[in-house]
């Protein structure tokens, strides 16, 4: 029997993560202790109050039915967020829709409103599984690049008015990854100007909103003037609150792309184990306690990895938020062959920029997962590589 795939798997090649994984695997069986700075995935454990909810809640009998959507108190809970952090209001009934985590929300999300060769807004570099998404949906990508000339943002007066007038969806992501680029409501207010002028969906990915370094609090998409009018923002507790595992992330903003969503996600899940949303609730109502610590943490790290790598001659995208730094290396080498000699010259697992796109060609992406004192070692272990500088 032969078994042939569908031509859609085509756009799902297997990640380069596993071919680096692998071959990480590989020398530390020879004796090379590695410093993995590849995936975004937290070191941190979830707070103390978090764990002892979903402990408690995971062992009552009644927790394990199905719960077909997301909680009216989980909903509740990320309406207060938002209040709190943002200034924002929220209904809890028709405004939020929850997740299994952003990734999968981001990859089912525009098959709701894209038809095969509409347009979508994306960039260059930009979070793998946006494409995923844009080719699931039988969509086609129109990439913006980001430069350092325009702040890593994407310009939108640079995108020609033909693909505008087409464009169905404008996918943004700031504090971004892979490059850390910030917000401002002064940017937002362009974008929703934008949308508006050409009727384009704004999907703001906010899955590191709690990731800045200045400032008193997050920056949103939908604290901007007219923003539920265009569009909606995603957001994980994978990152701020060190969730990953437990899959659970949401949706908020323009009720009727919600009512939209809401209507997909019935056909595709019987929604989210309980306990894993009181625990949410939990960790949203003490967002301020919990995400104070975190910011304090990430932002040493950050200080240390960034100062580490200019000392090296390393040209790392500026910054004051995000999980992540993106650098340009002072070799002359393809970023691929680079991240496989880095693991095998010094130990340190990273990411090629190519993974995010082709404008990623001559970059690293590192993540910022690893206590201070391990990325210090990592600055020290760069030192040692020996490759050729670009001329």
């Amino acid at each position: 029997m032969k078994i042939n795939p569908s031509n859609k798997m085509l756009y799902f090649t297997q990640a380069i993560f596993g071919d680096l994984k692998n071959f990480a695997k590989q020398q530390q069986a020879k004796g090379m202790q590695l410093i993995d700075l590849s995936l975004g995935s937290p070191d941190i454990p979830p707070h103390a109050k978090i764990r002892e909810h979903l402990s408690y809640q995971a062992s009552l009998a009644e927790s394990y039915g199905y719960t077909l959507t997301g909680t009216q108190r989980f909903y509740e809970a990320v309406s207060r967020y938002y209040k709190r952090r943002s200034h924002v209001d929220l209904d809890p009934a028709s405004e939020i829709i929850q997740t299994m985590g952003s990734q999968e929300g981001l990859v089912h999300l525009p098959i709701a409103f894209c038809n095969p060769g509409d347009i979508v807004l994306s960039t260059n570099p930009a979070y793998v599984a946006y494409d995923a998404g844009i080719r699931l949906a039988g969509a086609t990508p129109y990439y913006m690049p980001l430069t350092a000339a325009n702040d890593y943002l994407p310009d939108l007066d640079a995108v020609p008015e033909e693909i505008a007038q087409q464009a169905k969806l404008l996918i943004l992501n700031l504090p971004g990854n892979p490059v850390p680029a910030m917000p401002s409501f002064t940017y937002f207010e362009k974008v929703i100007a934008f949308a508006k002028k050409y009727n384009i969906i704004v999907l703001h990915d906010a899955a590191y909103s709690e990731f800045y370094f200045t400032g008193d609090r997050p920056i949103s998409f939908l604290a901007a003037p007219g923003a539920k009018e265009v569009g909606i923002e995603i957001n994980s507790l994978s990152k701020s609150f060190s969730l990953a595992g437990t899959r659970i992330a949401y949706i908020a903003g323009n009720a009727e792309i919600i009512a939209i969503l809401k209507q997909l996600k019935s056909n595709l899940d019987f929604g989210i184990f309980e306990p894993i949303q009181d625990a949410a609730v939990v960790a949203l109502d003490h967002a301020e306690e919990i995400t104070e610590s975190l910011r304090a943490t990430f932002s040493e790290r950050h200080k240390t990895l960034m100062n580490g790598l200019q000392a090296l001659g390393w040209e790392a995208a500026p910054s004051d938020g995000g999980m992540f730094v993106w650098a340009k290396y002072p070799y002359n080498i393809d970023c691929t062959e680079l991240a496989f000699q880095l693991i095998e010259q010094v130990g340190i697992v990273t990411v090629p920029g190519t993974v995010f796109g082709t404008a990623g060609q001559g970059y690293l992406r590192l993540a910022l997962v690893q206590p201070n004192e391990m990325l210090q070692e990592a600055v020290t272990r760069l030192a040692q590589v020996q490759l050729t500088p670009q001329p």
